[in-house]
Order: structure tokens, then sequence, then C-alpha cells
């Protein structure tokens, strides 16, 4: 029974909390963004209070069929995360998040808008460059602990997987940088102001549907932070200390690059991401499974 409490508390705290947080982690971002670009910033709490303001605004649709898609986009984000935060199985949880995405993709190509369509092309680009790092990483944690599972995985006595696995740390916290929509990768849509595209992706969203991607991306963002968190995870208390530590710098090193690079043009990105991927992650992966055969 006992083992049974603890993942659904897990799971409703997630579900509860983690858009909380992730408007709060949003705030933190602007806030240091505008000190490193000599701004004062708005204050941590305002992509809260943005997101209150669209979901009192009008909300124009283009299609109805735009908001079915965008809620279930949502859904799958709100399942994604509560599925690994209950401790199952880390391959499905990716599935479902590559799902989730789609359902973006296809509600931008459903708005009809040209801008919307080019969006929604590079963000399946960008899913096609930082997928094949996702399975490295997989499997990568795999080797090491013998299970997909993450409660198994967090709570095998090993070393922290980043012993194991440097090379495809470096290249995660490369391909969050896509996934946390930064620069230079932030290419289907932005966080800021300037975009060649106007918003990209999310051109024709406004108003509630608007709202329900920024939530969304609160969502995931902590979602990708607890993933990263598995590099550091392991049955000892004193590695909950060492992830969030991690969690910290990795986060403050996105925003420093996001506001030192331009954006770059999608076949750069895909070039690089694909390179990384085949350089340090399959290699580390070559060398893991020479040392176990020599052991």
């Amino acid at each position: 029974m006992t083992a049974m409490v603890k993942p659904l508390i897990s799971v409703f705290a997630y579900i509860l909390l983690a858009p909380f947080a992730g408007a709060i982690l949003a705030g933190i971002d602007r806030k240091i963004s505008a000190r490193m670009q000599g701004r004062q910033g708005p204050p941590i709490m305002q992509p809260l209070y943005d997101v209150g303001k669209l979901l009192k605004k009008e909300t124009r649709i283009t299609n109805s069929v735009q908001v079915v898609y965008l809620v279930t986009f949502l859904i799958f984000i709100i399942i994604t995360g509560a599925m690994f935060f209950a401790g199952m199985d880390l391959l499905m949880v990716f599935f479902i998040l590559t799902t989730a995405n789609l359902f973006l993709v296809v509600a931008a190509y459903a708005s009809g808008s040209p801008y919307a369509a080019m969006g929604a092309n590079r963000e399946l680009m960008q899913m096609m460059a930082y997928e094949p790092m996702v399975l490295i990483f997989s499997v990568g944690l795999y080797v090491i602990t013998g299970t997909f599972r993450v409660d198994e995985i967090v709570s095998s006595y090993h070393l922290p997987a980043i012993v194991y696995l440097p090379g495809i740390f470096i290249g995660f916290v490369f391909i969050l940088t896509i996934k946390l929509r930064k620069h230079p990768f932030d290419l289907s849509t932005s966080h800021h102001a300037h975009q060649e595209m106007v918003k990209g992706i999310t051109t024709e969203f406004n108003g509630t549907m608007f709202a329900i991607v920024e939530i969304s991306h609160w969502y995931e963002n902590i979602f990708l932070l607890g993933v990263l968190a598995l590099f550091f995870l392991n049955g000892y208390t004193w590695s909950i200390i060492l992830a969030i530590a991690a969690i910290i710098i990795c986060y403050f090193v996105e925003i420093l690059v996001d506001n030192t690079n331009a954006r770059v043009k999608w076949q750069i990105m895909f070039k690089n991401s694909w390179i990384i991927t085949a350089v340090l992650g399959a290699i580390n992966l070559v060398i893991i499974e020479v040392i176990k055969e020599v052991k």
C-alpha cells in the first residue's frame, strides 16, 4: 500500500504545483536575462499575470479544431510528467512527450497561417534533431541500471549516472537548449520579442489558446528538469542536493547561452545536434559497453 501512496502523491504534486513552479522559473529566467542586459526586468510573478490576462481576453479562433488539438497537447504533457514522477517507464514517457508535441504541430497547421505552418515545419525539424539524443540517454541509463523504470533508476545505489555518461550529459544539455526554446535554437517560436517569422508556430494562438500553450510549457519545463536530475540521483540522500545544485547550474548556463548567442539556421541546428549525438552520445555508449566486456 505504501508503495502506491508515494507515486500518487508525486503525481498530484506535479499536476497541482508544476504550473506554478514553471511560471516562477520563467519569471526568474526573465529577471536574470534582464539583469544580463542591464535592465530592471519584470517581477518574477509576471508570467502568471500574463496568463491571467490571456484567459480574460477574447479568443479569436480560425479553426475550431485548433482548441481540441491544444487541449490534447496540454493533457498529454501533463500525462508525460505524471508518468515520469510516478516512476514509470522512461521510454513510454518520452513517447508520450513526442505525441504531445505532434498535437501542437497539428494545431499550428490547422490555423491555415503560412507563418504558423513555417513554425510547425521547424518544430518537426527540431524534434528530429533532439530525438536521437533522447533515445541514447534512455539506453545509457538502461545500460547502467538494467531498467527503464524511473523509480528503479533513482533508487538504485550506483554512482551518479553522470560518472558513466559524461558525453551523454553534455549532449542532453545541448538539446535542452532546443526543448527550452532558447537561443541559438529557438527556431519554431521564441519567448523573445524579435522573431523573423512573427511568432512562428504560435502565431495564430491568442487568448485562452495561447494561455494553454504557456501553461503546457511550464509543465514541460519542470518535467525536463526532472529528467536532468536523473544524471545525479541514486539511492543516497546526498544525491538530491547534488541534483538540485546541478539543475540550478545547468539552467543558469542555458540562460547565459540564450543571452549571448544569435539564432542560427535550422540546418546548423540539425547538423550540430546529430554531430553531438554521434560523437558524444554514441561513443559514450560504446565506451561503457567496452568497459563492461573487459570486466
